[in-house]
């Protein structure tokens, strides 16, 4: 049953006279874990899009804590007196082991858009202003350090910025690839419909994984960081675009005998007008929630690869090249949290299924929620 059945008259004009894309953010707010997920990922993106302010340190800046613990922040200190300005401990280390205990005798503030470390801001000016640090003298690692002394917290928002646009310009490239060759496909029919659908079945036959290694390991090693970025974006979507195209494939195959698909063509509309003004925007909602769908499989991707060792490389900092450090079975066991990358992974990619789950039943009109 549809969930207008108890709607009042007048809701039910105003329902009567909305847009497509009304009804569907109508149906989408009714989807809790679609708008929780929406704002987790706005704050995640948010955050590692302005990452040199949000972490208090440089990706690589070294410290002589190695291996530390997360540190604690605190509002009580040992003696149990409350401070409004939270705070941490420093650490002692122990003479014989590498084991740092908090000294309560070292307490750093923790000041908010204060000075620290120069860093220049998506390389377009120089700035020293951080959302937080511990002030000079201090120091905060809020998620612990590596094997070399940095600061895990800086590393995993470096590390985000690229793993998460990498599952952005990878779908666009997708919902390019896939509506271009999917459109062609099924507005055109005939030997282009049967091309495209061989190559498409040719990528589905072979593994996954297996090919994805092939085409990294066949970039070359002189590349510079930001080219083995690019080229592995590519690699993902010349690889993904292929669901999509199928979904577009059938969509405009059932639509370009309907009546107003007719009519604009009886009319004298061009082609271009009636693929781009006709019928893509009929099922535009669908193939949006698809490419949603799609985001994870391209941060996965980017993370599996650069885990292996074949996509992105240090000094490049990646969520992939992050967990390297956690490949190691004695290193987790002492220091379990170099897997907090592959936590920030898991929820990445839980936020952007349910997002892509919410927008998938906004977009059917058939839908309940």
């Amino acid at each position: 049953m549809s969930d207008q059945t108890n709607i009042p008259i007048e809701e039910k004009e105003v329902l009567g006279a909305a847009s497509q894309w009304q009804l569907m953010w109508r149906r989408f707010r009714r989807h809790k874990l679609a708008l929780y997920s929406g704002a987790v990922l706005v704050v995640l993106y948010t955050m590692v899009f302005f990452c040199e302010f949000v972490s208090p340190y440089l990706p690589n800046q070294r410290f002589e804590a190695v291996q530390c613990q997360p540190m604690q922040v605190r509002f009580v200190d040992a003696e149990g007196k409350f401070h409004f300005r939270p705070f941490v401990y420093g650490y002692e280390k122990h003479l014989l082991r590498r084991i740092y205990i908090p000294d309560p005798e070292q307490k750093f503030p923790i000041k908010f858009l204060t000075h620290g470390a120069k860093y220049r801001f998506w390389h377009l000016f120089e700035s020293d202003i951080h959302l937080f640090t511990a002030g000079e003298g201090g120091y905060i690692h809020l998620l612990g350090t590596d094997k070399l002394g940095r600061d895990l917290f800086s590393r995993i928002i470096y590390a985000g910025r690229i793993s998460l646009t990498i599952g952005l310009i990878g779908v666009t490239l997708t919902f390019f690839f896939g509506i271009l060759l999917g459109g062609i496909a099924g507005y055109y029919g005939g030997i282009v419909d049967n091309v495209i659908q061989r190559v498409i079945e040719i990528l589905l036959c072979i593994p996954q994984l297996p090919l994805w290694m092939a085409l990294s390991a066949a970039l070359p090693t002189s590349w510079s960081g930001i080219s083995v970025y690019f080229g592995i974006t590519i690699i993902l979507s010349f690889l993904g675009w292929t669901g999509l195209a199928r979904v577009v494939r059938g969509k405009f195959l059932s639509l370009r005998e309907e009546d107003f698909v007719v009519a604009a063509r009886l009319c004298g509309a061009s082609q271009a007008r009636i693929i781009f003004l006709h019928m893509l925007p009929s099922f535009l909602s669908h193939v949006i929630a698809s490419a949603t769908l799609a985001v994870p499989g391209m941060i996965l991707g980017e993370t599996a690869l650069s885990f292996l060792g074949i996509g992105l490389r240090a000094p490049i900092v990646s969520l992939g090249v992050l967990l390297q450090d956690a490949q190691n079975y004695q290193a987790v066991a002492m220091t379990p949290w170099l897997l907090l990358p592959g936590g920030f992974v898991i929820i990445v990619v839980l936020a952007f299924n349910l997002l892509g789950d919410g927008m998938r039943d906004a977009a059917d009109p058939y839908s309940t929620h």
